[in-house]
């Protein structure tokens, strides 16, 4: 018995020293935390349960089978966040440099399994060199292993994604069809095609960080959601963001007490928006405002900010923001913008989060750009997305409301539960100015009668009385009683019930 314990304590600190002091120590001087620190970091303390720690690679290929350490690059098991059952993996850089062999994969794909089992979030802590070249094929399949739980995962439990190193080739293929992807700046990076092949194919010269990094995928590509200074902070919003999110799509997000009163009235609502109706304000305020203790997450807020995305909770109660951001582009919709609202949207509707929609749109971006990058289809997600879903909208139109924008966002014609509108909103087919110059085209040439024409269109058609003689707005409210009013609706739709048509999937307009 002696014997077996000493073997036990042998494989066990084997496989935690991992690819040894040195290895460790590089990764520490590099500023990233080793596999095993971020999961002690992210998960409540004590209560992480490893599973297959002594998992070795089968390869014999390049004297492979002479190099074997217990875990195989990848730490995996379960533990809880705040107190909610959450899964993870971890990849270890310092054994093969993190890179996936078929049974690194077949570890991670056990616990992506059970998770789907018992319906508690994956959270995945990437850090790999990629396939592992050695084993060919079999790490291609093992790749192909994890895609597939992926997809059957998708809509049914969280995926959390954080690139804490590097994520390249058929790697970004996973992050890519989670939910979130987080990144840290400075030592993470995301790239299908590295920066050697990029020279020698297209002649292209370009860095890790500029093709990859952080930055890159948070501001211009919209790869990621948010990136961090470093391990620890990422890990720690982490560990706040997941106080969002419901285990699973059978369940409703997690509550908390708050103090925040909710028949609280925010007076200085009522001067937010500029008497000039073409002077912006800053859309986060309002929101900041209205939310629990001025607690909001906001997702991708580099990216396509003309809209705004996030959660907070309303009454102690998760809710998903979507809003125009005048202080960007006038708040218009364009292609970055519809795609990141639309996905947000369906991750919503997908787990009974609520969405509550901010509405100051003058209409779709104009131009050549935005026509031949697809506008029609871009800003059709959006729609479709709103219209699909069946959790909880609540609406407010802030100030302007103009055209095909004003059904896309979350108007009463796409199921929208209660839709509100503050008296300065301007609700109509277009501007007042652009449309007395078509109505009056070629009739009127006095600018001083243009205005006046103008002026008589806003008081007749471009004001939320209209739309609410048709029922189109529920009511028109005074901006100070904004939170209070939102917080009665959601209390009066916490028993919703609305189903779609019976159907195998939609077919969005990707």
């Amino acid at each position: 018995m002696k014997e077996i314990l000493k073997k036990l304590n042998q494989k066990r600190s084997q496989a935690v020293i991992g690819g040894g002091e040195k290895r460790k120590e590089s990764q520490h001087k590099k500023g990233k935390l080793t596999a095993r620190e971020r999961i002690e970091v992210l998960l409540d303390e004590g209560t992480f349960e490893e599973w297959d720690m002594f998992v070795e690679h089968r390869c014999s290929e390049f004297e492979m089978e002479q190099q074997k350490i217990p875990g195989d690059g990848v730490v995996t098991g379960y533990g809880t966040i705040n107190g909610r059952l959450t899964f993870v993996f971890s990849q270890d850089f310092t054994v093969f440099g993190g890179s996936l062999s078929e049974s690194h994969a077949e570890k991670i794909s056990k616990i992506m399994d059970k998770a789907l089992q018992v319906g508690a979030p994956v959270i995945g802590l990437n850090d790999s060199g990629g396939a592992r070249i050695q084993e060919g094929v079999a790490s291609l399949a093992g790749y192909a292993e994890v895609f597939q739980r992926n997809v059957l995962s998708s809509g049914v439990i969280p995926q959390i994604s954080v690139i804490m190193g590097p994520c390249a080739g058929g790697a970004v293929y996973s992050p890519a069809m989670t939910d979130f992807i987080f990144m840290v700046k400075d030592t993470s990076y995301m790239f299908v095609t590295g920066p050697d092949v990029l020279k020698t194919v297209t002649h292209e010269e370009v860095s890790h960080e500029e093709l990859g990094g952080a930055t890159t995928h948070t501001k211009t590509s919209g790869v990621a959601d948010l990136s961090f200074e470093n391990d620890v902070e990422a890990l720690y919003q982490l560990r706040r963001f997941m106080g969002f999110l419901p285990s699973s799509n059978k369940e409703m997000p997690p509550t908390r007490k708050s103090e925040d009163p909710a028949d609280r009235i925010e007076y200085s609502l009522d001067t937010l928006i500029p008497d000039n109706p073409n002077k912006p304000y800053d859309m986060k305020e309002l929101i900041t405002k209205v939310v629990d203790d001025r607690d909001f997450f906001e997702t991708q807020p580099d990216y396509a900010a003309n809209i705004i995305t996030g959660f907070a909770r309303m009454t102690g109660s998760p809710v998903g923001i979507v809003a125009n951001q005048p202080m960007v582009l006038a708040g218009c919709l364009d292609n970055n913008s519809s795609r990141k609202a639309a996905r947000f949207v369906r991750f919503c509707d997908c787990f009974n989060i609520p969405i509550l929609t901010f509405v100051d749109v003058p209409g779709f971006l104009p131009g050549t750009s935005q026509e031949f990058n697809g506008i029609i289809k871009h800003g059709a997600k959006l729609l479709f997305a709103f219209a699909e879903a069946t959790v909880p909208k609540i609406t407010v139109i802030t100030r302007k409301a103009y055209g095909g924008a004003y059904d896309v966002m979350s108007s009463k014609h796409l199921r929208g539960d209660v839709n509100y509108a503050w008296p300065q909103a301007e609700i109509a087919v277009m501007g007042p100015k652009g449309a007395v110059e078509i109505i009056f085209r070629g009739e009127i040439g006095d600018k001083k009668k243009m205005d006046q024409k103008a002026e008589e269109y806003r008081e007749r058609l471009a004001n939320p009385f209209i739309a609410g003689s048709r029922g189109f707005i529920d009511d028109v409210i005074m901006p100070n009683t904004t939170r209070k009013r939102i917080c009665r609706s959601l209390e009066m739709l916490k028993n919703k019930k609305l189903t779609n048509p019976w159907k195998k999937h939609d077919n969005i307009p990707l």
